[in-house]
């Protein structure tokens, strides 16, 4: 079984490259591992309000933002980063999958496309239903699993800083400290942390090619770049800013900006959203045996 609470679905080995349920036990025990004894100490304090939460709007660890917590996007960047209309389902289901507009995350409004790769998103867009990564339930990477309709959980260590989501059992760990460069290309990315006065500065790479940023087929290359910045306003609330750079597929970097908010439900939790038994007709389907 896989860990339950404020650390489910943690895992720390880099080389995860297809969603697979034999990962789980496995990554239940390493993030065991990867929780210093100082690291426990301060989520213990961060949990009971001791040391760690001090006076002011945001509670600190060691006079850094503790952004613990269960957070959720409340967006239509999901469906579309840049700013779109409402728009139909597959027709078969009428209005249940009709996708709501929205004013759009991207900074100017348009994505920088070089003309090929303009050209590959509009296709993208058109073959959605069939072809979008999560209806295979491949992690969603980044930085698309922070805006998807999901909550997700933040775990702050000293060395390192833990986040799991509920789509497809993914998680990332956030090195704090120097680490090497990772081994393979994975589909949540290779993450580097450090602190910019308050904000926490992400820069994660080392990504395969095989996530979209959204479901109406915005994508990149194995080349991607996303520098993630998470800047507490308030103790329920985070900007989330991510600068994208991909020399393959844009003609420049580009950023989103977001807020992030704290769940307030009372008992509050990620839930798991173990989708493997959902698509395992669409991957395998076709080698079923038929009979007559």
């Amino acid at each position: 079984m896989c860990l339950t609470g404020p650390l489910h679905k943690l895992y720390t080995a880099p080389v995860l490259t297809r969603p697979d349920r034999a990962f789980c036990v496995a990554a239940s025990f390493m993030v065991v591992i990867a929780l210093s004894a100082a690291d426990v100490l301060v989520l213990a304090q961060a949990r009971g309000g001791g040391p760690a939460a001090q006076a002011g709007s945001v509670a600190r660890i060691q006079g850094k933002p503790n952004l613990s917590g269960i957070w959720q996007a409340v967006t239509e960047a999901h469906w579309d980063l840049e700013p779109h209309p409402a728009r139909p389902g597959p027709s078969q289901f009428g209005a249940l999958f009709a996708e709501p507009g929205g004013l759009g995350v991207v900074d100017g409004g348009a994505i920088p496309y070089q003309p090929w790769a303009a050209e590959k998103k509009k296709e993208n867009f058109a073959r959605r239903w069939e072809i979008d990564p999560l209806a295979k339930c491949f992690m969603p990477g980044v930085p698309r699993a922070t805006y998807m309709p999901h909550p997700f959980q933040i775990v702050q260590g000293t060395g390192k800083i833990l986040i799991s989501y509920a789509f497809a059992n993914s998680s990332r760990l956030i090195h704090m400290t120097p680490v090497d460069d990772s081994p393979a290309d994975t589909w949540m990315g290779w993450s580097r942390g450090r602190w910019d006065g308050d904000t926490l500065v992400v820069d994660v790479s080392t990504f395969l090619d095989s996530t979209w940023f959204d479901r109406a087929g915005n994508f990149h290359s194995e080349a991607l770049r996303v520098v993630e910045r998470y800047t507490p306003s308030g103790p329920d609330l985070i900007q989330y800013e991510a600068t994208i750079e991909d020399p393959k597929v844009f003609t420049r970097p580009w950023k989103i900006s977001l807020p992030l908010y704290r769940r307030q439900d009372r008992n509050a939790q990620v839930l798991e959203f173990q989708c493997i038994p959902f698509s395992e007709e669409l991957l395998y389907g076709n080698l079923r045996r038929r009979t007559n």
